[in-house]
């Protein structure tokens, strides 16, 4: 089945924008946010993992429920995680497609990576502080 990713800005992601090497920022920015139905349909339970892919890439998440989804949405907070799904086309605007990424998902025993290793991956530098 094909989700569509939804990105965007939430508190705790936000109060932690100038110290993404913490703990906290890294629960946040992971968490994969599905509708209850989505997930009890793909079996999956509250902090399972799951490797979602797009066209531009995959990352490993955590799958959360939220009630605020309708099926087939997902929601992954701005951040290293949803970078590594949402394409750099901005189709003329200046602004890439933040809200209408077509992804897949699937379950995987696979580990979500920390920050600092998707910095790595992307040929970055990790965060300091």
């Amino acid at each position: 089945m094909t989700f569509v990713l939804i990105t965007g800005r939430t508190i705790v992601q936000g109060s932690y924008v100038e110290r993404k090497s913490h703990p906290d920022y890294h629960v946040e920015a992971s968490a994969l946010h599905m509708n209850p139905v989505d997930m009890l349909e793909h079996d999956l339970e509250e902090g399972s993992t799951v490797l979602v892919s797009s066209d531009a890439g995959k990352v490993v998440l955590q799958a959360r429920p939220s009630t605020l989804l309708q099926r087939g949405e997902l929601f992954v907070c701005l951040g290293p995680y949803a970078n590594h799904l949402v394409g750099p086309g901005t189709r003329g605007t200046g602004m890439p497609d933040f809200k209408t990424t077509a992804v897949t998902i699937e379950p995987t025993d696979d580990p979500v990576p920390g920050v600092a290793e998707l910095m790595r991956r992307c040929g970055g530098v990790p965060y300091e502080g």
